[in-house]
């Protein structure tokens, strides 16, 4: 009898796990892109993970993950890695981030070619960017070469900024009680310590592979990715590992399906400008290094070109409480927000939040 049930309890195991898959794959496949016509087409889909040892997580080796690839093929290892300088890294979130930086990126060169200065996009999550440029007044006789390297640094930087605002987003709609599936809380994993880093390592990688015009971008991707890593002191499969189990307990707690966030990463750079990752405490592999900053991308980096820039943002999701937030008198409240205002207040009422529910925002522990 012992056996049968352990039979029939793996079955039912298995049979949500599975049923959560499908559903999330649904949920992740609602409609998204630019408005109007694009001229590529949506990136794959990527599931994250948690970095914590529990079912669905795979911990990577670094020296196999892979050919990145934007469409074709399987895209890439997608599991967990470990560095000493950025600590746990996941790289569904950081691939995700950089294939909608340049699926942006290729349409906002593609508008700006064309002079447009007002387009839109929206990602697979219920929200709609809206972009309006006032181009320089001497934009017309600036010669084409010129005009070309601007445009290619302009869209990348917008690009960057569009995915990585739309990251950012998503772990505040979260954290709201967005679900994906219209089943499941996707709560426990907003702000786990290695996502918002994680999804702005892709932007950053993104920007890099977009500016290399020596190699296509899935190669500029494969090899920047690989060196970038390195840099950062990649650790093998084992040390991943034991840096997650390691912080069991003091990050978070359960253990197989049910896992809960007890310590997250508020950090989104939208207050100091950049991204300070999480580093596990107390690893020999990585003793004495301290964590690397990378930088948010900024609107600034457009408009020192004499450009002007508006950018907005229209939540569906969460809506009310969003708006509620940002504009607690309802006689002034509006349809959309500017994230470069708004996102601190968002995020002072989310650190207040967490602190009520016994959430921790730092990572500092004793082993």
């Amino acid at each position: 009898m012992k056996n049968l049930h352990s039979h029939v309890m793996r079955n039912v195991i298995i049979a949500v796990l599975l049923i959560s898959i499908v559903l999330t794959m649904a949920g992740c496949g609602g409609s998204g892109g630019i408005s109007g016509k694009s001229v590529t087409p949506l990136p794959r889909i990527r599931i994250g993970r948690y970095a914590s040892p529990s079912v669905g997580t795979v911990f990577e080796n670094p020296d196999k993950i892979g050919q990145h690839r934007y469409s074709g093929g399987s895209g890439g290892k997608k599991g967990i890695l470990y560095t000493c300088k950025a600590g746990h890294v996941d790289l569904a979130h950081t691939r995700k981030s950089a294939d909608w930086t340049v699926y942006l990126y290729r349409n906002f060169s593609d508008r700006l070619k064309k002079k447009e200065t007002k387009f839109s996009f929206k990602f697979r999550e219920p929200a709609r960017y809206y972009v309006e440029l006032t181009y320089p007044a001497n934009w017309d006789s600036i010669a084409q070469r010129q005009k070309d390297a601007i445009i290619l640094d302009c869209a990348a930087t917008l690009a960057q900024y569009g995915a990585y605002t739309g990251t950012m987003f998503h772990e505040m709609l979260t954290w709201f009680g967005y679900k994906s599936t219209g089943i499941w809380s996707e709560f426990p994993s907003a702000f786990a310590w290695e996502d918002t880093f994680s999804d702005l390592f892709g932007t950053y990688m993104a920007g890099k592979a977009i500016r290399d015009t020596k190699h296509s971008y899935d190669d500029a991707m494969t090899i920047g990715l690989d060196s970038e890593l390195k840099m950062l002191g990649v650790q093998p499969r084992k040390v991943a590992v034991r840096a997650s189990k390691s912080v069991h307990g003091q990050w978070y707690s359960g253990d197989f399906m049910w896992i809960n966030m007890k310590a997250r990463n508020f950090d989104t750079g939208f207050d100091d400008g950049s991204i300070t990752p999480w580093l596990v405490p107390g690893l020999t592999e990585c003793r004495g290094v301290k964590p690397e900053a990378y930088p948010a991308p900024k609107l600034d980096d457009i408009r020192k070109y004499g450009f002007k820039v508006k950018f907005e943002l229209a939540p569906s999701a969460a809506k009310g409480k969003v708006l509620k937030i940002v504009w607690p008198d309802k006689s002034h409240r509006q349809k959309r927000i500017v994230p470069d205002l708004h996102f601190v207040k968002l995020m002072d009422y989310i650190l207040k939040n967490a602190a009520k529910r016994g959430i921790r925002a730092t990572p500092d522990f004793v082993p």
